[in-house]
Protein backbone atom coordinates (compact mmCIF):
# COMPACT_ATOMS: atom_id res chain seq x y z
CA UNK A 1 0.00 0.00 0.00
CA UNK A 2 1.44 3.71 -0.82
CA UNK A 3 1.33 6.45 1.75
CA UNK A 4 1.39 9.70 -0.06
CA UNK A 5 2.80 12.79 2.17
CA UNK A 6 3.69 15.93 1.19
CA UNK A 7 5.65 18.24 3.11
CA UNK A 8 6.43 21.98 3.16
CA UNK A 9 8.71 23.76 5.74
CA UNK A 10 7.23 21.33 8.33
CA UNK A 11 10.71 20.28 10.33
CA UNK A 12 9.28 21.08 13.41
CA UNK A 13 6.64 18.04 13.43
CA UNK A 14 6.99 15.83 10.53
CA UNK A 15 9.27 13.69 12.63
CA UNK A 16 6.63 12.60 14.93
CA UNK A 17 4.40 12.25 11.86
CA UNK A 18 6.75 10.09 10.12
CA UNK A 19 7.77 8.10 13.51
CA UNK A 20 3.76 7.22 13.59
CA UNK A 21 3.92 5.50 10.34
CA UNK A 22 6.91 3.56 11.41
CA UNK A 23 4.82 2.48 14.57
CA UNK A 24 2.20 1.17 12.25
CA UNK A 25 1.45 -2.63 12.98
CA UNK A 26 0.71 -3.08 9.11
CA UNK A 27 4.39 -2.91 7.75
CA UNK A 28 3.92 -3.86 4.04
CA UNK A 29 3.77 0.00 2.70
CA UNK A 30 5.69 2.46 0.58
CA UNK A 31 5.64 5.91 1.78
CA UNK A 32 6.61 8.90 -0.66
CA UNK A 33 7.63 11.87 0.80
CA UNK A 34 6.88 14.99 -1.42
CA UNK A 35 8.88 18.08 -1.08
CA UNK A 36 7.06 21.34 -2.47
CA UNK A 37 9.86 23.48 -2.57
CA UNK A 38 10.41 24.14 1.44
CA UNK A 39 13.25 25.80 2.34
CA UNK A 40 14.04 24.63 6.11
CA UNK A 41 16.00 21.16 7.25
CA UNK A 42 12.79 19.02 7.00
CA UNK A 43 15.38 16.58 4.91
CA UNK A 44 18.55 16.73 7.08
CA UNK A 45 16.26 15.82 9.92
CA UNK A 46 14.29 12.60 8.31
CA UNK A 47 17.79 12.04 7.20
CA UNK A 48 18.84 8.84 9.43
CA UNK A 49 15.20 7.59 9.06
CA UNK A 50 15.53 7.59 4.96
CA UNK A 51 18.70 5.98 5.42
CA UNK A 52 17.92 3.06 7.56
CA UNK A 53 13.97 2.71 6.06
CA UNK A 54 13.59 1.97 2.15
CA UNK A 55 10.44 2.07 2.71
CA UNK A 56 10.26 6.07 2.86
CA UNK A 57 11.53 8.00 -0.51
CA UNK A 58 12.13 11.63 -0.70
CA UNK A 59 11.23 13.24 -3.49
CA UNK A 60 10.80 17.00 -4.85
CA UNK A 61 7.77 18.12 -6.78
CA UNK A 62 9.07 18.33 -10.07
CA UNK A 63 7.58 21.20 -12.56
CA UNK A 64 5.65 19.17 -14.61
CA UNK A 65 2.73 19.31 -11.20
CA UNK A 66 1.86 22.92 -9.71
CA UNK A 67 3.44 24.23 -7.06
CA UNK A 68 0.85 23.19 -3.85
CA UNK A 69 -0.70 20.18 -2.10
CA UNK A 70 -2.45 19.03 -5.38
CA UNK A 71 0.41 19.03 -7.02
CA UNK A 72 2.13 17.22 -4.56
CA UNK A 73 -0.55 14.79 -4.41
CA UNK A 74 -0.84 13.95 -8.02
CA UNK A 75 2.91 13.50 -8.09
CA UNK A 76 2.86 10.78 -5.13
CA UNK A 77 0.05 9.09 -6.95
CA UNK A 78 1.59 9.14 -10.13
CA UNK A 79 4.49 7.22 -8.35
CA UNK A 80 2.19 5.14 -6.08
CA UNK A 81 2.57 1.16 -6.14
CA UNK A 82 0.34 0.08 -3.78
CA UNK A 83 -2.63 -1.60 -3.98
CA UNK A 84 -4.22 1.36 -1.62
CA UNK A 85 -3.64 4.77 -1.35
CA UNK A 86 -4.01 6.95 1.79
CA UNK A 87 -2.86 10.51 2.44
CA UNK A 88 -0.69 11.81 5.71
CA UNK A 89 -0.14 15.37 6.49
CA UNK A 90 3.18 16.46 7.32
CA UNK A 91 2.32 17.65 10.91
CA UNK A 92 -0.71 15.20 12.03
CA UNK A 93 -0.25 11.40 13.72
CA UNK A 94 -1.80 8.37 12.69
CA UNK A 95 -3.06 5.35 15.19
CA UNK A 96 -0.61 2.41 15.07
CA UNK A 97 -3.88 0.58 13.22
CA UNK A 98 -4.82 2.76 10.81
CA UNK A 99 -3.21 0.71 7.96
CA UNK A 100 -4.04 -2.54 9.80
CA UNK A 101 -7.98 -2.39 9.63
CA UNK A 102 -8.12 0.17 6.94
CA UNK A 103 -6.63 -2.83 4.72
CA UNK A 104 -9.00 -5.54 6.69
CA UNK A 105 -11.75 -3.56 5.86
CA UNK A 106 -11.05 -3.69 2.40
CA UNK A 107 -9.80 -6.80 1.85
CA UNK A 108 -12.68 -8.41 3.35
CA UNK A 109 -15.44 -6.47 1.57
CA UNK A 110 -16.51 -5.63 -1.83
CA UNK A 111 -15.95 -1.99 -1.30
CA UNK A 112 -13.76 0.75 -2.89
CA UNK A 113 -13.05 3.09 0.19
CA UNK A 114 -12.48 2.71 4.18
CA UNK A 115 -13.77 6.25 5.91
CA UNK A 116 -12.35 6.49 9.69
CA UNK A 117 -12.91 9.02 12.43
CA UNK A 118 -10.55 11.94 12.53
CA UNK A 119 -10.20 13.95 16.06
CA UNK A 120 -7.89 17.22 16.08
CA UNK A 121 -5.48 17.97 19.19
CA UNK A 122 -3.51 21.48 19.61
CA UNK A 123 -0.24 21.57 21.23
CA UNK A 124 1.91 18.88 22.10
CA UNK A 125 0.46 15.03 21.20
CA UNK A 126 -0.48 12.93 24.04
CA UNK A 127 -2.41 9.99 24.12
CA UNK A 128 -3.39 6.51 25.23
CA UNK A 129 -3.95 4.52 21.40
CA UNK A 130 -7.62 1.97 21.89
CA UNK A 131 -6.20 -1.23 20.14
CA UNK A 132 -9.61 -2.36 20.00
CA UNK A 133 -10.59 -4.19 16.78
CA UNK A 134 -14.41 -4.01 17.72
CA UNK A 135 -16.08 -0.90 16.57
CA UNK A 136 -19.53 -0.04 14.63
CA UNK A 137 -19.87 0.57 11.05
CA UNK A 138 -21.81 1.68 7.96
CA UNK A 139 -21.49 2.17 4.53
CA UNK A 140 -21.59 4.76 1.85
CA UNK A 141 -22.60 5.35 -1.52
CA UNK A 142 -23.36 7.60 -4.57
CA UNK A 143 -26.87 8.07 -2.87
CA UNK A 144 -25.11 9.88 0.33
CA UNK A 145 -23.38 12.31 -2.19
CA UNK A 146 -25.70 15.16 -1.21
CA UNK A 147 -24.85 14.70 2.59
CA UNK A 148 -21.18 14.73 2.26
CA UNK A 149 -21.42 17.87 -0.17
CA UNK A 150 -23.38 19.57 2.54
CA UNK A 151 -21.11 18.50 5.51
CA UNK A 152 -23.92 16.45 6.90
CA UNK A 153 -21.40 13.82 6.31
CA UNK A 154 -17.61 14.80 6.89
CA UNK A 155 -14.88 13.30 4.72
CA UNK A 156 -11.89 14.68 6.58
CA UNK A 157 -8.51 15.35 5.26
CA UNK A 158 -6.33 12.21 5.27
CA UNK A 159 -9.39 9.96 6.76
CA UNK A 160 -9.79 8.18 4.06
CA UNK A 161 -7.78 4.73 2.77
CA UNK A 162 -8.72 4.01 -0.91
CA UNK A 163 -8.34 1.54 -3.42
CA UNK A 164 -5.84 2.07 -6.17
CA UNK A 165 -8.66 1.96 -8.80
CA UNK A 166 -10.29 4.93 -7.31
CA UNK A 167 -7.25 6.81 -8.27
CA UNK A 168 -7.37 5.68 -12.03
CA UNK A 169 -8.91 7.93 -13.45
CA UNK A 170 -8.96 11.06 -11.27
CA UNK A 171 -6.83 13.54 -9.98
CA UNK A 172 -6.47 16.41 -8.15
CA UNK A 173 -7.52 20.06 -9.81
CA UNK A 174 -4.02 21.58 -9.15
CA UNK A 175 -5.12 25.10 -9.41
CA UNK A 176 -7.24 24.95 -6.03
CA UNK A 177 -5.86 26.20 -3.07
CA UNK A 178 -8.64 24.71 -0.52
CA UNK A 179 -11.42 22.00 -1.14
CA UNK A 180 -9.26 20.24 -3.69
CA UNK A 181 -10.14 17.20 -1.61
CA UNK A 182 -13.64 17.78 -1.25
CA UNK A 183 -14.28 17.93 -5.06
CA UNK A 184 -11.93 15.06 -6.19
CA UNK A 185 -14.13 12.83 -3.18
CA UNK A 186 -17.47 13.99 -4.92
CA UNK A 187 -16.08 12.69 -8.31
CA UNK A 188 -14.69 9.22 -6.99
CA UNK A 189 -17.83 8.66 -5.27
CA UNK A 190 -20.14 8.94 -7.54
CA UNK A 191 -17.77 7.00 -9.68
CA UNK A 192 -17.49 3.95 -7.23
CA UNK A 193 -19.77 1.37 -5.82
CA UNK A 194 -20.09 1.90 -2.08
CA UNK A 195 -17.58 2.66 0.33
CA UNK A 196 -17.19 1.51 4.33
CA UNK A 197 -17.55 3.81 7.16
CA UNK A 198 -15.51 2.56 10.81
CA UNK A 199 -16.68 4.58 14.09
CA UNK A 200 -12.96 4.41 15.13
CA UNK A 201 -10.78 7.41 15.59
CA UNK A 202 -7.46 6.17 13.68
CA UNK A 203 -5.97 9.67 12.86
CA UNK A 204 -5.08 13.07 15.05
CA UNK A 205 -4.75 16.21 13.02
CA UNK A 206 -2.92 19.07 14.45
CA UNK A 207 -4.74 22.71 14.77
CA UNK A 208 -2.63 25.63 14.22
CA UNK A 209 -2.91 28.63 12.03
CA UNK A 210 -0.24 27.78 9.68
CA UNK A 211 -2.67 25.45 7.63
CA UNK A 212 -4.63 26.11 4.34
CA UNK A 213 -8.02 25.46 6.57
CA UNK A 214 -6.81 28.51 8.77
CA UNK A 215 -6.55 30.43 5.87
CA UNK A 216 -10.30 29.78 4.71
CA UNK A 217 -11.47 30.37 8.42
CA UNK A 218 -9.58 33.77 8.37
CA UNK A 219 -11.44 34.29 4.88
CA UNK A 220 -8.11 34.33 2.84
CA UNK A 221 -9.13 35.40 -0.95
CA UNK A 222 -7.26 33.05 -2.34
CA UNK A 223 -9.08 29.83 -0.45
CA UNK A 224 -12.37 31.84 -0.84
CA UNK A 225 -11.95 32.31 -4.80
CA UNK A 226 -10.80 28.04 -4.76
CA UNK A 227 -13.96 27.42 -3.10
CA UNK A 228 -16.46 28.99 -5.55
CA UNK A 229 -14.39 27.25 -8.26
CA UNK A 230 -14.78 23.81 -6.47
CA UNK A 231 -18.58 24.27 -5.86
CA UNK A 232 -18.43 24.97 -9.88
CA UNK A 233 -16.81 21.58 -10.47
CA UNK A 234 -18.57 19.49 -8.08
CA UNK A 235 -22.00 21.14 -9.73
CA UNK A 236 -20.97 20.17 -13.37
CA UNK A 237 -19.93 16.49 -12.03
CA UNK A 238 -22.75 15.99 -10.80
CA UNK A 239 -24.50 17.51 -13.47
CA UNK A 240 -22.80 15.22 -16.08
CA UNK A 241 -23.26 12.26 -14.49
CA UNK A 242 -27.36 12.80 -14.35
CA UNK A 243 -26.93 13.38 -10.38
CA UNK A 244 -27.79 16.87 -9.56
CA UNK A 245 -30.65 17.31 -7.30
CA UNK A 246 -32.91 20.22 -6.68
CA UNK A 247 -32.10 19.92 -2.88
CA UNK A 248 -28.09 20.12 -3.87
CA UNK A 249 -29.12 23.29 -6.28
CA UNK A 250 -30.99 24.67 -3.67
CA UNK A 251 -28.21 24.59 -0.93
CA UNK A 252 -25.59 25.90 -3.47
CA UNK A 253 -27.48 28.99 -4.62
CA UNK A 254 -27.80 29.98 -0.62
CA UNK A 255 -24.01 28.55 -0.33
CA UNK A 256 -23.70 31.89 -3.24
CA UNK A 257 -25.18 34.46 -1.13
CA UNK A 258 -22.02 34.88 0.71
CA UNK A 259 -19.84 34.46 -2.24
CA UNK A 260 -21.48 37.69 -4.42
CA UNK A 261 -18.35 39.12 -4.95
CA UNK A 262 -17.17 35.79 -6.92
CA UNK A 263 -20.21 35.93 -9.06
CA UNK A 264 -21.10 32.54 -8.04
CA UNK A 265 -24.77 32.44 -8.29
CA UNK A 266 -24.38 33.34 -12.24
CA UNK A 267 -21.51 30.88 -12.31
CA UNK A 268 -24.06 28.40 -10.74
CA UNK A 269 -26.67 28.81 -13.33
CA UNK A 270 -24.52 28.97 -16.31
CA UNK A 271 -22.95 25.69 -15.27
CA UNK A 272 -26.12 24.34 -15.04
CA UNK A 273 -27.47 25.79 -18.35
CA UNK A 274 -31.25 25.15 -17.84
CA UNK A 275 -34.35 25.89 -19.43
CA UNK A 276 -35.44 29.51 -19.55
CA UNK A 277 -38.78 28.81 -17.41
CA UNK A 278 -36.40 26.81 -14.97
CA UNK A 279 -34.17 29.27 -14.94
CA UNK A 280 -36.17 32.03 -14.28
CA UNK A 281 -37.39 29.88 -10.95
CA UNK A 282 -34.16 29.98 -9.35
CA UNK A 283 -33.50 33.28 -10.30
CA UNK A 284 -36.86 34.08 -8.13
CA UNK A 285 -35.55 31.51 -5.36
CA UNK A 286 -32.17 33.30 -4.96
CA UNK A 287 -34.10 37.15 -5.45
CA UNK A 288 -36.47 36.48 -2.24
CA UNK A 289 -34.17 34.18 -0.32
CA UNK A 290 -32.47 36.80 1.52
CA UNK A 291 -36.42 37.67 3.00
CA UNK A 292 -37.04 33.70 3.76
CA UNK A 293 -33.81 33.48 5.56
CA UNK A 294 -34.34 36.63 7.83
CA UNK A 295 -37.85 35.53 8.87
CA UNK A 296 -36.58 32.09 9.20
CA UNK A 297 -33.82 33.13 11.56
CA UNK A 298 -36.87 35.65 13.45
CA UNK A 299 -38.70 31.72 13.92
CA UNK A 300 -35.33 29.58 14.97
CA UNK A 301 -34.91 32.04 17.93
CA UNK A 302 -38.35 32.00 19.21
CA UNK A 303 -38.57 28.75 18.61
CA UNK A 304 -35.56 28.34 20.90
CA UNK A 305 -37.12 30.87 23.54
Amino acid sequence: MSIIMATYNRSQYILESILSIQNQTFKDWECLIIDDGGTDHTQEILAPILDKDPRFQYLFRTPKYEKGLPGSRNYGLDLAQGDYIIFFDDDDIAHPQNLELCVLELSKNDISFCRYIRVGFTGDFVCNFDYSKEYTSFYIDSSDINKILKNELQFNSCAVMWTKECYASHRYIEHLRYAEEWEVYARIITSVKRGISINKILYYGRKHNVSVTGDFGNRNLSSLASYTDAIQLVIANLKEKKMLSSEIIRYFIQVSLQYKEYDLFERILNTLALPKIEELKWRLFYLHLPLRLFFYGIYMRKYKE
